[in-house]
């Protein structure tokens, strides 16, 4: 059984969730900081094949009105990079308010979310494969 693998893109960094086997819960993974996109793709495979990755849920930036964005479209082209180098699915999922759930309950956690954005990071992409996994259930 494979997991799924959740993206939130960012210009700095790049936070990861994995999903269980099951898939049925979430739980973030790493993030990654990342100077060119070539070397987080070779970085993505081994971590594709290592984790036996089925399936990419990539973070789909949308405004709080559900239009389009700048961000939004970076995410695209990161996709449109990203597909033919992968042999698995990439799906998007609204992650919209997936940040600030992150940082809110980073903080109910007492962890300081001031210099460590990469907690956020990879704990929004968990709550973004949460949604997904949630609603997807077979």
């Amino acid at each position: 059984m494979g997991r799924y693998l959740a993206i939130d893109h960012g210009s700095k960094r790049i936070g990861l969730a994995l999903s269980d086997p099951m898939k049925i819960i979430a739980k973030p993974y790493k993030t990654i900081t990342y100077k060119s996109l070539d070397t987080f793709f070779r970085l993505l495979i081994d971590i594709i094949e290592e984790e036996l990755v089925e399936c990419i849920v990539l973070g789909y930036p949308l405004g709080m009105k559900g239009q389009e964005t700048l961000q939004t479209k970076q995410v695209l082209e990161f996709q449109k990079q990203l597909k033919p180098k992968i042999k698995i699915p990439i799906l998007l999922q609204d992650e919209r308010l997936s940040s600030l759930s992150a940082e809110k309950a980073l903080i109910l956690q007492k962890v300081k979310t001031g210099h460590n954005k990469g907690h956020i990071d990879k704990t929004a992409a968990a709550i973004f494969l949460q949604q997904f996994l949630d609603t997807n259930r077979l």
